[in-house]
């Protein structure tokens, strides 16, 4: 090795000595502020000097940065940042778009940003509301009429007009002798020895599997999307998309008359007045948000009366109170309506549903009411006091189908997630959930006629449907030996083009009926339980029986 060889080396072990000598004083008083790559052997001289160049302007500024500063700097804007986001996740903000843009606007924000969804946009909302609400406490949240996800809201009460107090006082002396009399027909059967009501659930298994079609007829150019049985039992009526409405015959399923006249849009509520002596004799509600109150003994194709200011949505359902007085609506809007029949004026406008409300049943006696939305959600309203006193929450599809049972503490629930749940409001929950259909279940309807294992002496007469529910003497109508045979199965309708038949004592299911092309929309079963009725998508309602 020449003399100039070894100087060069000598150089470039000194200049090697410095360099890591420098790196080290950076990392010893920098901590992790600076992070210096490591040399590597394959870098440029000119990569090597620019390094260094950056090394020493960083030991120039040293005494000016002041690391703890920084990073508590850093650190109050991440807390501040986790702080509003806690905080928005527990603002109660709508689910309605609509809502969520009309608060942006009231607000001064923009009411959409550019690819933002409604989910997005609904996030930036709470954002907005909890930095306002840091600014004022005083910001009144439910002006806004807001309802939160995953969270329970607090009850409140508004003023009720005196009509509605007196209607809530006639309901609650319309119940209490349903009521009692009820309690009998349950006491004479808690008297019946178990080997006659084992007899009779054998017995109405075998009548259940005999049920065959006996009919169908073609109802219009549109689906038909309800069907119900008159309380005598001798006639029912249909609705359809095209907003129609037939009544027809129960015997040989001829139409007894048409009504084209009331609704511009889909027929999807329709109910029968329990009070036969009344001249409104059919309730519908139409896709138009209008109510029609129909009579079936003129040939007019218009209702005798339509009320349009009810609901700003389309009307879902419709239930008549078993009085007679009072007709209970379920709306797109959110809200269901109860209405006086004398004065055709609206008591009350109820709110409870995040969503539409689509089901709606009364309860026997007349004391409660059960509505169930697309928020899969149901609730037990108390129509004597206007309170909830059960939420039916387990379903995770809409709530499209329910139905009390006749002893009064049982009620089904029809989802889109296919199910059927019965809930018992004695224990206040569900106990029994039924995978009713592999679609969509569209409708749930108990059978209300006593036992149709009996002979035809011993049941009550079809033309009087309250003979069993409101005679002082009930207990002494029915035999000593049998029980009275009531809600001991019922019938389901699904997308899956099936209607179920159900036992209720272990809920297994007894029949399927097989006959439509294509969705059944809704289901019926008769007064006296003889016949069950049912309407499809392919705009035919069928009729299904026993020999």
């Amino acid at each position: 090795m020449g003399p100039m060889q070894a100087n060069l080396h000598i150089m470039l072990i000194v200049y090697l000595l410095w360099f890591t000598f420098t790196v080290c004083v950076m990392i010893f008083s920098h901590g992790n502020q600076i992070k210096i790559r490591p040399i590597q052997s394959y870098d440029s001289e000119y990569q090597r000097e620019r390094r260094l160049r950056i090394a020493m302007s960083l030991l120039k500024d040293l005494p000016t940065v002041t690391a703890s500063q920084s990073y508590t700097s850093d650190q109050s804007a991440l807390l501040a940042s986790l702080d509003l986001k806690r905080r928005a996740a527990r603002v109660a903000a709508p689910t309605d778009d609509a809502k969520v843009r009309h608060m942006l606007r009231n607000l001064g924000e923009p009411i959409t940003l550019f690819a933002e969804g409604p989910a997005e946009r609904r996030d930036r909302l709470k954002l907005v509301l909890a930095k306002k609400e840091e600014e004022d406490s005083d910001f009144d949240m439910d002006a806004e009429e807001e309802e939160g996800e995953g969270e329970e809201q607090e009850e409140f009460y508004t003023p009720g007009s005196e009509e509605l107090l007196s209607a809530r006082r006639k309901m609650a002396e319309y119940s209490l002798p349903r009521a009692k009399a009820r309690l009998r027909i349950e006491s004479h059967d808690a008297k019946i020895s178990l080997p006659n009501h084992i007899n009779q659930r054998k017995a109405l298994r075998k009548v259940l599997v005999q049920t065959a079609a006996m009919g169908a007829q073609l109802t219009g150019d549109r689906p038909t999307g309800i069907a119900r049985f008159s309380p005598d039992g001798r006639r029912f009526a249909t609705g359809d998309w095209g907003g129609g409405v037939k009544v027809w015959r129960v015997g040989d399923m001829e139409c007894e008359s048409a009504k084209y006249g009331g609704h511009r849009d889909r027929v999807g509520g329709l109910s029968w007045n329990p009070d036969t002596t009344s001249i409104l004799e059919l309730a519908t509600g139409g896709g138009d948000g209008e109510l029609a109150l129909w009579s079936t003994n003129n040939d007019k194709p218009e209702p005798l009366h339509l009320l349009k200011d009810i609901h700003t949505h389309r009307v879902n359902r419709v239930a008549f109170h078993p009085s007679g007085q009072y007709l209970a609506s379920a709306s797109a809007d959110t809200t269901w309506s109860l209405i006086d029949l004398p004065t055709l004026t609206p008591l009350l406008h109820q709110s409870g549903h995040s969503r539409a409300v689509y089901a709606l049943a009364p309860h026997p006696d007349g004391s409660l009411l059960a509505t169930g939305g697309q928020d899969a959600i149901g609730r037990a309203w108390d129509l004597r006091t206007g309170r909830t006193i059960m939420v039916l929450d387990g379903h995770v599809g809409d709530v499209l189908g329910l139905d009390w049972a006749e002893d009064g503490y049982r009620v089904l629930s029809a989802a889109g997630d296919g199910s059927v749940k019965v809930w018992d409001l004695r224990a206040v929950r569900c106990v029994a959930t039924i995978p009713a259909h592999k679609g969509l279940a569209s409708d749930v309807r108990w059978c209300k006629g006593g036992d149709i294992t009996a002979p035809p002496k011993s049941q009550p007469a079809a033309a009087d449907p309250d003979a069993m529910d409101v005679s002082q003497d009930a207990e002494d109508e029915l035999p000593a030996d049998r029980p009275s045979g009531r809600s001991t199965w019922f019938a389901t309708s699904g997308y899956d083009a099936s209607v179920n038949l159900w036992s209720a004592d272990d809920w297994t299911l007894v029949k399927t009926l097989k006959g439509h092309d294509g969705k059944v929309m809704s289901c019926d079963v008769s007064p006296g339980g003889e016949h069950i009725l049912s309407s499809g998508w392919e705009r035919v309602v069928r009729m299904w029986g026993r020999d």
